[in-house]
């Protein structure tokens, strides 16, 4: 079964990701690519690796004939959309933003949005129509705490993670300028990061009971993508308990891989996987996880529960090789 798939706001880093994930997938066709900027461009001026690989022009106009529909705008701008346009309840929607993803503001008219995070929730998914993709950085700091979570482990944990520029978006500002970002980092969102509340939201899912503090400081990092985290809290379990714990949560979860040697970003940009490494010092844990922050904590996650939403196999379009040299 071949489905037609949308995508709104197809000029950014995300939409240019999507948008060669879904050239490759076997079971979709692209019916159209929307940006207003860009409208009657062919898409290859924009994404320019992809001249040779499709004909496909940026359109200003909206289409009703599709399955699926990705929202790849910017934050605060998807509901905005959706309120603004009028498409049928039949087929799903995918935003890749941040409007949907905590429960309080989870719908929109006749729209309920599941949280897709694959990992935590992959049945709720396969039942969706309308899914709140996670935000990149939450994908990675939530993978190296489900486990814990589920088991109960969880109390206050102090997380760093640091981030390539494409997580600053397609648009220049002085802190994803080359010239700024070259050979430097900088600490920015102190605590207050706009991922700390769907984050919360899920790991209360499986720890309900108990205090869980989640201090998060993220980098900007001098690299153009992917997502390295590092978070450290108490616990008393060996390091064999907790690898244990971990390999069995993920037992069922085919792009998340536990590792018993040290990880780095390599390992991970230009796919879908997240890899997680566990350290101990004396009574203290540190979880190490890394993703690329537009496959796995973007576009390719969107595949995946795209996959999932339509009885796909989980992997369809995402056997992506890493950019290891």
């Amino acid at each position: 079964m071949a489905i037609k798939a949308g995508i709104i706001g197809g000029a950014g880093y995300t939409g240019g990701e999507l948008i060669r994930l879904l050239l490759n997938h076997p079971s979709v066709e692209t019916s159209f690519v929307h940006s207003r900027s860009n409208a009657g461009k062919a898409i290859h001026t924009i994404h320019q690796d992809l001249l040779g690989i499709t004909d496909l022009s940026f359109t200003g106009t909206l289409s009703t004939d599709i399955d699926v529909l990705f929202l790849c705008l910017g934050h605060g701008e998807s509901a905005k959309f959706l309120a603004e346009n009028s498409f049928p309840d039949t087929f799903k929607v995918i935003d890749l933003a941040n409007d949907f993803r905590l429960s309080s503001r989870s719908a929109i008219g006749n729209r309920q949005f599941v949280y897709g995070l694959p990992e935590l929730q992959k049945e709720k998914i396969r039942s969706a129509s309308n899914i709140a993709n996670p935000g990149c950085f939450a994908t990675a700091i939530q993978l190296g705490l489900l486990p814990l979570a589920q088991a109960g482990l969880l109390g206050d944990v102090y997380t760093t993670g640091i981030t390539g520029s494409t997580g600053a978006g397609q648009s220049l500002s002085t802190t994803s300028h080359f010239s700024w970002r070259a050979n430097n980092i900088q600490a920015y969102k102190t605590l207050t990061h706009q991922h700390l509340g769907e984050i919360g939201e899920s790991v209360r899912t499986l720890q309900p009971n108990g205090h869980i503090d989640i201090h998060f400081v993220p980098w900007r990092g001098d690299f153009t993508r992917g997502i390295f985290i590092s978070s450290t809290l108490q616990c008393d379990l060996s390091v064999e308990e907790l690898y244990k714990l971990y390999e069995t949560y993920y037992a069922g979860h085919p792009f998340t891989h536990i590792s018993r040697d040290p990880i780095f970003l390599k390992q991970v940009v230009n796919t879908n996987n997240a890899v997680i490494q566990l350290e101990r010092a004396g009574s203290k844990l540190v979880v190490h996880s890394a993703i690329d922050n537009l496959l796995k904590g973007a576009s390719g996650q969107a595949i995946q529960n795209m996959n999932l939403l339509f009885g796909f196999d989980e992997c369809a379009g995402l056997r992506l090789k890493a950019g290891y040299f």
